[in-house]
């Protein structure tokens, strides 16, 4: 517990996020300061075949220690944390036996964690928590992960009477800004299935995520003195409002959950003159996510009849798609999971990823990889906490399926 805690203190305290605006890989420099660190952590507790290529991947080898041809299993988690809310300067601080009650943050800022607000605090009353200080994300997304990790091999390698096979272990860069698994070598890594610890509460058990696309629409308008603008201005602003009024609004993420899909108006940058707006377009189902992309065509289509051809153009790509296709194959992967889990007394809440990971994209890149939960909640924002029994249950897990490989032959 202590080593988990103190290892996941330390990390945080590493600026690490990433720039979504950087032509760089990785896309800023604490995050190679912060592989660093974790290159001299892992041979110091006797991680072998550590390396750090020039994308600022780390990736380690735990050999197996018993024989047998067992296949491969591999444990992957991000070393950046979200640029939609500050990651410098962070002050994790521990709250003992939370009492159930509401939690001050940031007092200066009026910032506090109310379980009124947040009523999944309140299943952890009588625990421990890690908190930060309310004006930054705390970083358990993924820093947890990764002290969940290298505890977990710590452990491996010094209790030789828990027997496993080869052991990998990964932490990429950038997964926030969805490049996590752009220069990721598959065959280098050489696991047979892996796992990234990246998931929320504890129990949770992923292998379901959204399909995603990005669409950037820009609109050009008219820019004419107000007082001589009839029949001649074109407000792009005006425009691009009407844009974002005629999507459905039920399919906005505050109004959904579970497998229900979404347009997510991320950002709006605009004038009368250029107007910019960029969304979000997820679903599970891969059906209806074509029919969204449709919606949004379609909307653009209507837009350039009224307003002309050259008034708006639509720059729609593809980003991942659900794991799930590539996952029910090799089902055991997640069976293995949820025995690793019961096993460690956490009760599996299977469920769907209303987002994605590094994992997803790697599933599609031949390493079938589910997500487990790291134990945090509340990311991307000063309310983000993580409880100590969760980060503990997280590290028994990883032990669990490193010990539990050895039951599956090599072709399973």
């Amino acid at each position: 517990m202590d080593k988990v805690v103190e290892r996941f203190i330390r990390y945080a305290k590493q600026c690490t996020t990433s720039d979504p605006e950087s032509n760089s890989f990785p896309s800023t420099p604490g995050q190679i300061d912060f592989a660093k660190l974790l290159v001299d952590e892992l041979k110091s507790i006797g991680v072998g075949e550590v390396e750090l290529d020039k994308n600022g991947y780390v990736t380690g080898t735990i050999p197996a220690n018993t024989p047998g041809d067992f296949p491969v299993v591999g444990f992957i988690a991000h070393l950046d944390t979200s640029p939609d809310f500050p990651g410098r300067d962070v002050k994790p601080r521990i709250i003992g036996n939370y009492n159930g009650g509401v939690l001050e943050l940031n007092k200066e800022k009026k910032v506090v964690l109310d379980p009124t607000e947040f009523p999944e605090i309140s299943n952890y009353i009588g625990q421990r928590l890690i908190v930060a200080g309310g004006d930054t994300l705390l970083g358990a997304d993924d820093k947890a992960g990764i002290a969940e990790i290298i505890t977990a091999a710590e452990a491996l390698l010094n209790t030789p009477e828990i027997k496993h096979g080869k052991i990998r272990i990964c932490f990429t860069p950038d997964e926030e800004i969805g490049k996590g698994a752009d220069r990721f070598d598959v065959h280098k890594f050489g696991a047979d299935f892996a796992y990234t610890l990246d998931g929320g509460e504890i129990g949770e058990l992923e292998f379901e995520n959204f399909n995603a696309a990005l669409a950037k629409i820009t609109v050009n308008g008219r820019s004419v003195h107000p007082g001589a603008a009839k029949n001649k201005l074109v407000n792009a602003i005006l425009v691009a409002h009407k844009i974002v009024a005629l999507l459905p609004q039920e399919q906005r993420p505050e109004y959904t959950q579970g497998y229900e899909g979404f347009f997510h108006l991320l950002s709006f940058d605009g004038t009368v003159e250029k107007a910019v707006l960029k969304f979000l377009v997820r679903d599970h189902d891969a059906g209806k996510f074509r029919v969204k992309k449709k919606i949004l065509a379609e909307i653009v289509r209507l837009i350039k009849i009224e307003y002309g051809e050259n008034k708006v153009h639509l720059d729609m790509q593809d980003q991942y798609y659900n794991m799930r296709e590539k996952i029910e194959p090799v089902k055991y992967v997640v069976d293995l999971a949820y025995k690793a889990m019961e096993k460690a007394g956490v009760k599996p809440k299977v469920r769907a990823i209303r987002g994605g990971t590094d994992g997803a994209r790697l599933s599609y890149m031949g390493l079938p990889c589910p997500n487990i939960f790291a134990g945090g909640h509340n990311f991307h924002g000063p309310y983000e906490f993580i409880p100590v029994r969760s980060m503990v249950k997280a590290t028994e897990v990883i032990v669990n399926i490193c010990q539990l490989t050895t039951q599956l032959p090599k072709n399973a």
